[in-house]
This record gives C-alpha cells, sequence and structure tokens, in this order.
C-alpha cells in the first residue's frame, strides 16, 4: 500500500503531479511575496505571528541538524514567515533564550511593527505530556512583552499515519496491499519515549490505530522509557505479537528527531525498522496546520496565558 498523497523524498525534491500544479505553487508564493511589498517597494513587516518552534532537545547531534532541516523547509513551504527554534532542555537555543530574544525585539520595534510581539509556539512533540502542559507555558509566562499562544502538540494526527506508513515503505514494508495470509504474518510495534501522563499514553494509542488502518494489520505501542502510563516495553510488544505468530514485525519510531530512545527502540527490531520522522513533507504541513489552527483561535483576555488548543 501506498500513501494516499504524493509526497516529496528526502532530498526535499517534490513531485509534481501536473505543470498546472506547478504555476499554482509559484502563484501562491509570488502573491505571498507581492503582499509583503508597499506600493513605494519597500517590504512590509509580515503581518503573521512569528513560528517559534519547540523542540525537546537531545545530546545527539544528529537532532539538532534534524530539527532545523525542518526548520528550513518550512521557511520553503511558507515564504516570508518568521521561523524560530527553540529546545526546552540540552540544545541551543533554549525556549528561554528564544522568547527573550522576541520580547527585546519586540520592544525595539512595537514604533512601527505593530506584529513584533506576536508569536505563536508549535511543540514538535507528538502527545500531551508535561511538557506542553507544565514546561512550555511556564517558558511563556516569564517572558513579559510577548503576545503568544501554544499551538496544540503534533500527534496524534492522521498526516503523522501518513509519514510512518512512507518510513515504513522506503525501509523495506510491502508497497502494496497485503492479501489476507501477508496480514496474519505482518504487524507494527510504534515505538515511542513513554511518559508519566496518561493522557500522553492514550495519544500513542490513537496514532496507533491511524497507522493500524491504513496498514492493514496490527499496531502495538510500545515505550522506551516505561511508566505507569506507559508499561509496555519494546521487546514485550515484540514478544506478545511473535507469540501470535507474527513473523515480520516492524519497528516504526514515533520520534521526531534522534536521540537515545529511538536509537534503543529500533535497536530491538527483529525484521525493520524505521528512522525517526525528522524532516518529512508530511511534518511540515501538520506543523504548518497547527500554527494556522493557533492563529485562528480567538486571543484569550489575557495575552501570554494559552492553554494548547
Amino acid at each position: 500500500m501506498t500513501p494516499s498523497n504524493p509526497l516529496r523524498d528526502d532530498s526535499g525534491i517534490t513531485h509534481l503531479d501536473s505543470t498546472a500544479h506547478l504555476m499554482d505553487r509559484i502563484t501562491s508564493q509570488l502573491g505571498t511575496q507581492l503582499r509583503l511589498v508597499s506600493p513605494d517597494g519597500r517590504r512590509r513587516p509580515d503581518p503573521r505571528p512569528t513560528l517559534v518552534l519547540v523542540a525537546h532537545g537531545s545530546r545527539d547531534p544528529r537532532a539538532l541538524a534534524t530539527v532545523t532541516a525542518l526548520a528550513e523547509r518550512i521557511r520553503a513551504q511558507r515564504p516570508g514567515l518568521a521561523v524560530r527554534l527553540g529546545h526546552i532542555e540540552l540544545n541551543p537555543p533554549l525556549l528561554t533564550a528564544t522568547l527573550d530574544d522576541l520580547a527585546a525585539h519586540a520592544a525595539a520595534h512595537a514604533a512601527h511593527d505593530a506584529h513584533a510581539a506576536h508569536a505563536v509556539l508549535v511543540p514538535l512533540l507528538l502527545s500531551r505530556g508535561q511538557h506542553v502542559k507544565r514546561d512550555i507555558p511556564a517558558a511563556l509566562d516569564a517572558t513579559p512583552g510577548l503576545d503568544a499562544r501554544i499551538a496544540a502538540p503534533l500527534g496524534p494526527h492522521p498526516l503523522l499515519a501518513e509519514a510512518l506508513q512512507d518510513r515504513l515503505v522506503r525501509a523495506g514494508w510491502p508497497d502494496r496491499l497485503l492479501d489476507a495470509r501477508a496480514r496474519r504474518r505482518h504487524a507494527v510495534v510504534l515505538a515511542a519515549a513513554g511518559s508519566r501522563d496518561p493522557e500522553s499514553a492514550t495519544g500513542t494509542e490513537t496514532a496507533a490505530r491511524l497507522l493500524a488502518d491504513r496498514l492493514g494489520v496490527p499496531v502495538l505501542p510500545a515505550y522506551a522509557a516505561p511508566t505507569a502510563a506507559c508499561p509496555r516495553t519494546v521487546p514485550q510488544a515484540l514478544a506478545t505479537l511473535a507469540a501470535q505468530g507474527r513473523t515480520h514485525t516492524a519497528v516504526a519510531a514515533y520520534f521526531t528527531a534522534p536521540g537515545r530512545f529511538a536509537a534503543r527502540s529500533t535497536a530491538a527490531a527483529p525484521w525493520i525498522s524505521t528512522p525517526p520522522l525528522g524532516a518529512h513533507p508530511a511534518l511540515v504541513r501538520l506543523v504548518l496546520h497547527r500554527y494556522d489552527q493557533a492563529c485562528e483561535t480567538p486571543a484569550p483576555a489575557r495575552p501570554r496565558r494559552l492553554t494548547s488548543v
């Protein structure tokens, strides 16, 4: 089975369906650029809020390279949109530093740019755990002078299932619809980080169901760092599926970027495994979707203190 929508490959090249598609993209991007130019030829300030990508952070150097590549693809998809990056921990720039820098910029440009103090924080996280509920709002509350809101985390969402399926096919999963006999042999373990928050586990379970619907085989969620809320380990999930006669079980990495937990999960795979979702084109679309959702949500009475939308 192949994804229902054409995706760009890992080189960033889009495989366009037609010349009309190409012309539509050129027209859209040209229109965006022209709206930012005043009649006298000077560039207007972009009225859209700054998009702040909130990454977790990792000691693995590939993580920073991955989220940086994701930011570049977002800029290419939405020309003129200011895109910044902030990490919750471990990697510079830290989220607190990014927010402080935005607040300082807003103060310096308030006289001629009314939109300088506006931002939307999009967590590059796959569920609503404590980072989304506590850490990101705390960083925002500690930054005076910034009118910002927090978008929903990326997952669960059908676009993530699309990206996971594409990663699986590239790793060796059959790119055709499996017959009944093959479906009895195949399965997937969806490997996630794990969290103490039950809502995070619920989100991962929903993501597993979305992927199972696309593949037509069982998808069992499991966790690299098990907790009471997320107790099943990746080896335990693999053993459960093997006991059911699943001889072709893949491990799909449900992580945004490389890191210790992702490496630990995929190392346990008895057959094929996938890399993290990274700068996949479906993630670019999903980040911009979350950003647009947040922009369309009416501002609360007290700016800067926003729950996730």
